[in-house]
């Protein structure tokens, strides 16, 4: 905790994240006060407010704390993010493959944790190899290829995509960078929802999720491209990924694999005819309703980092 506030992306993070919370629960008690808006309303304000007051110190005490509780922090956040996908599809009732789904997230993390890069890697094609063949003793044919493919896309989303989040930890400069990835996300979906709200337009992908707008998407394409590279450029000055360019591309990245993020989820909640994945979140629906852009942008970025040598080998 010596270091944790060592950088100054760090401390504007945190102060930002604190001030934006605070100034939401004053507009909420004003406009309550006032009576601006309605009962109903005012509750869900609150709600999802609250809920952010809970979430933000369970988001950053991990990682202000030091690397090995945000690789703990990362490995239950992958194991809730599974038992939510595990009772909305069914496969809790493959207790085989579910059960080796939960230990290759344990077991992905660990290499993260043992900084054995090697391992981490080569955990990925091996996990999924073991998955193909780990109900086979039970003699059991009739929906094997269901129960398989549901086991692989649980692990490499849940445990080989997330993990990298953790292992970036293993980056003496980390704090800065997993802070920064934490919260562009977020305001990646704030840009959406505000850009497509005041242009409005013609929908992204109506089928997939009705209230996206393609103004939305581009709007946070841009926005979050250029919020990124600035925060970035106080991270990464002197280093391959300091040019203005390169930049903007992890920015685009951090936006791009968000938004493919939530879609994918919603096109899996949309093909299981549910709404949310969970209710643990008071106005946010699920653990993997809040975090599932963290999904697709986690390893993007860290393979990115890792070709431009902007975080430290293992």
């Amino acid at each position: 905790m010596s270091t944790a506030f060592a950088h100054p992306v760090t401390i504007g993070i945190v102060a930002a994240t604190v001030g934006v919370v605070a100034l939401a629960a004053a507009i909420i008690a004003l406009l309550s006060v006032t009576g601006r808006v309605s009962p109903a309303l005012r509750r869900e304000l609150w709600l999802r407010t609250g809920s952010w007051a809970v979430l933000l110190p369970l988001m950053l005490g991990p990682v202000l704390i030091g690397r090995v509780t945000t690789i703990i922090a990362v490995t239950i956040l992958g194991l809730l993010c599974l038992r939510e996908y595990d009772r909305a599809t069914g496969l809790f009732r493959d207790v085989v493959v579910a059960a080796t789904v939960a230990l290759g997230i344990v077991a992905v993390n660990w290499a993260s944790l043992d900084q054995w890069y090697g391992f981490f890697m080569a955990l990925m094609p091996l996990t999924v190899v073991l998955l193909a063949v780990v109900t086979i003793p039970l003699d059991s044919p009739d929906g094997y290829i269901q129960r398989i493919g549901l086991g692989i896309v649980a692990y490499m989303l849940f445990g080989a995509s997330l993990a990298h989040l953790g292992y970036m930890s293993n980056d003496p400069n980390y704090r800065p960078i997993v802070l920064m990835l934490l919260t562009t996300v977020a305001i990646n979906d704030v840009f959406a929802f505000t850009f497509g709200k005041l242009i409005g337009g013609p929908k992204l992908l109506p089928a997939t999720s009705p209230n996206k707008t393609i103004s939305g998407a581009v709007g946070a394409l841009c926005g979050t491209s250029i919020l990124v590279a600035l925060i970035a450029s106080q991270i990464f000055g002197g280093t391959p990924v300091g040019h203005p360019v390169l930049l903007l591309l992890l920015g685009a990245i951090v936006s791009i694999g968000g938004q493919c993020g939530d879609l994918m989820l919603s096109s899996i909640k949309r093909d299981l005819g549910i709404k949310d994945m969970g209710v643990v979140i008071p106005g946010h629906g699920g653990v993997l309703d809040r975090f599932n852009s963290l999904l697709l942008v986690a390893p993007a970025t860290f393979h990115y980092l890792r070709y431009l040598d902007a975080i430290a080998p293992a």
